[in-house]
């Protein structure tokens, strides 16, 4: 297949050819599209160097799949040039995922919506929101959830890869007691942390917090599901962690939760109460899976559980979901 990456030379566009690459996923031609300035650079795929072409509509012609990840300014501007060439196009940013006429798809949970989608755009979700129902959608086979409170702990990958080298240049420059100031964040991310960089809104949510819970609301086709996200940047590269209070409609046992869990495609069960090991980011990093664990009883309510996620926020929470999104859609 002819295949176009918007954006390839950002973090989740170099992570896409990856995925492609390991998945062999069937690539005949590849198209990589980003802006003037990579214009003359090259990207290697299976063995291949491609050179980055310049976004524009022309640059979809013969093309059966696009991926987009380029900011939901160029996937509003561009995307029905793809598809009007023909393609089926799986977009990565926030452009269409509310959009009701618009399948927000994780394809464990609702890979169903793929095969009557028609000639639309498929969004590809929030990474927040990707993470969160892995693990939430299995639990709903152990009672009805009724209410969901998170925190998040998401890394700089989530801002792109100049966020992450703005991490590893601030952590050199404190270390060595000469820091540069902040250039992607407002604040600085070495050796601190803060409210995620979304604006905060009227609601006194941030754009961040809002997007994870609209979608998760429509992910699980809960949309009446309350649901309440705090969202925090913290100083980790890459892969992000969550951490989920779920209230059921009955009391349910920690073994529930965990047999409801384990065995699930894409996520993976690491709950060692014994020697304190439970999910970490540095697991989490380049793996496919969902790390969930920390389950435990809440004290404080004997509906609720309490339990710890981490996922690498540019693969599953990105790449590797639209890629996933991409193969049903050719094969169905």
């Amino acid at each position: 297949m002819r295949v176009a990456v918007v954006g390839v030379t950002g973090a989740v566009g170099t992570e896409i050819l990856r995925v492609l690459e390991s998945r062999n996923f069937p690539v005949t031609d590849l198209v990589p599209l980003a802006s003037p300035r990579s214009a003359g650079t090259t990207v290697s795929f299976n063995g291949k160097e491609f050179p980055v072409q310049v976004l524009s509509r022309e640059a979809f012609d013969g093309v059966d799949v696009a991926l987009f990840s380029a900011g939901a300014t160029r996937s509003r501007e561009f995307a029905p040039a793809a598809m009007a060439a023909g393609a089926k196009v799986i977009d990565n940013s926030s452009a269409f995922r509310m959009d009701a006429e618009i399948p927000l798809v994780v394809p464990e949970i609702n890979g169903d919506l793929l095969a009557n989608c028609g000639n639309v755009v498929v969004a590809n979700p929030n990474c927040a929101a990707i993470l969160l129902t892995m693990v939430l959608h299995p639990l709903q086979s152990v009672a009805n959830i009724e209410r969901v409170v998170v925190s998040t702990y998401q890394s700089t990958s989530g801002a792109g890869a100049l966020a992450m080298e703005e991490l590893l240049t601030q952590t050199r420059g404190f270390l060595e007691g000469n820091e540069p100031d902040p250039a992607v964040f407002e604040w600085p991310i070495a050796f601190n942390l803060f409210s995620h960089n979304a604006s905060v809104e009227e609601d006194g949510y941030n754009g961040e917090e809002n997007k994870v819970m609209e979608e998760t609301q429509k992910i699980l086709g809960r949309p009446a599901l309350p649901i309440s996200v705090t969202c925090v940047r913290v100083p980790v590269l890459r892969a992000h962690c969550e951490a989920v209070n779920v209230e059921f409609s009955r009391e349910v046992t920690e073994e529930e939760v965990r047999a409801a869990l384990d065995g699930k495609p894409g996520v993976r069960l690491q709950d060692d109460r014994e020697n304190n090991h439970f999910p970490m980011p540095r697991s989490a990093a380049g793996g496919d899976d969902v790390w969930v664990g920390r389950i435990r009883r809440d004290k404080g309510h004997p509906r609720a559980i309490e339990l710890f996620l981490s996922g690498d926020q540019l693969l599953k929470g990105a790449a590797l979901n639209a890629v996933q999104i991409a193969e049903v859609m050719v094969n169905s």
